[in-house]
């Protein structure tokens, strides 16, 4: 199931001073992470911008020992160990130079599918939690793959609203998998893989959900789609950094505006003041703007699912009748219709445009939407 590669590659990852960035450019001169590791002590001039001190951790044999044990609990757990320089990432998260070297992986992830990340705050108010419910209702027979934090709050909400409408999901950690974080989601992280979605975490099973490893954790969120949706978030909230990266990949990036007093509003609201966030203004619209396939079910505007009854004036369905039964009458056959005079009907079909009744063709003829 592993080779060589990925114990050496595990081994070298787990050196001081070689991160990502670093562990590719070792990889790109030696041509392997055993090569690096056998070699780049003694060789390391070969390496732009490395000193001693950058090489001086690598082949320390504890490493190597750790790797050996990770192989195991990888093993043991049907964990999937995706290793960059092998091209095992998913092809939009690869295009990013601070992709991670090892990406593991439990269940499965289809990479010809759409992605959309979807991120918010911890803290969702019911404006959140309805719009989520309407945009799942909007898209569930749309083709693509929803991808979050499995955090509490929004995240939480956009893995369940998926599995209920079955549509994949696919939630990324800040730990390792020895653990779920938070433990209250580890239900919710068994549902995701028993429908066929996947968990991924860039970190080893040493590894605790240490407070700077969220913002890593955000990256590969970004990463992994050409679209981010923001849903709610306060000021400096941690998916204000998710809106960052996938502005610093050049992803499309929408963000729900709020009322500016509302907290959980303020970062999107940010976001779409400096331009680093599209507003979303209507669900058809962001669905457009996805480029998703239009789901069967008819959009209707943002929070609106059910079919509204409009009570017409008795000019307005005098009028509207008219119309409905003679396609493409004209404003001078109205009037002989009615005995109506032309300042008196043309409010009325204003009214009936505004409504989305009627629609007004050249020649001031008109038709019944």
């Amino acid at each position: 199931m592993y080779s060589e590669e990925h114990l050496y590659s595990i081994a070298l990852r787990e050196c001081n001073l070689i991160g990502d960035i670093n562990f590719h450019k070792l990889v790109r001169t030696f041509g392997s992470a055993k090569k690096a590791w056998l070699n780049a002590k003694k060789e390391y001039k070969k390496l732009d911008g490395f000193g001693y001190r950058m090489v001086a951790d690598i082949g320390n044999p504890e490493h190597l020992k750790f790797a050996e044990n990770e192989l195991a609990f990888c093993e043991k757990n049907n964990i999937i160990i995706n290793l960059r320089h092998f091209g095992d990432l998913p092809e939009l998260l690869n295009e990013c130079n601070d992709a991670p070297a090892i990406l593991y992986q439990k269940g499965n992830f289809d990479d010809t599918n759409q992605r959309i990340s979807m991120v918010g705050t911890r803290n969702m108010t019911s404006y959140g939690q309805q719009f989520l419910t309407d945009f799942f209702e909007e898209t569930h027979s749309c083709n693509y793959i929803s991808v979050s934090g499995l955090a509490l709050g929004i995240d939480k909400e956009i893995h369940e609203q998926s599995l209920q409408k079955e549509i994949p999901t696919a939630a990324v950690l800040a730990h390792g998998f020895h653990m779920i974080y938070p433990s209250k989601n580890r239900k919710l992280s068994e549902k995701i893989l028993e429908e066929g979605g996947a968990l991924f975490t860039e970190f080893n099973s040493s590894r605790k959900p240490d407070r700077e490893n969220f913002i890593q954790r955000n990256r590969i969120v970004a990463g992994l789609s050409p679209s981010t949706i923001v849903v709610e978030t306060a000021f400096g909230g941690g998916s204000v950094s998710t809106a960052t990266f996938a502005n610093q990949y050049n992803r499309e990036v929408f963000a729900l505006p709020g009322k500016i007093t509302d907290k959980q509003s303020q970062g999107c609201n940010q976001l779409i003041y400096h331009n680093k966030a599209a507003c979303i203004s209507t669900i058809k619209d962001l669905i457009d703007d996805l480029g998703l396939k239009k789901p069967k079910v008819k959009m209707d505007e943002l929070f609106s699912r059910s079919e509204i009854s409009i009570q017409l004036t008795e000019y307005q369905q005098l009028i509207f009748n008219l119309i409905s039964e003679h396609p493409s009458i004209s404003l001078d056959e109205i009037i002989e219709k009615t005995d109506l005079a032309s300042h008196k009907i043309l409010p009325v079909i204003l009214d009936l445009e505004l409504l989305g009744k009627v629609k007004s063709l050249s020649g001031r003829q008109f038709i019944t939407i």
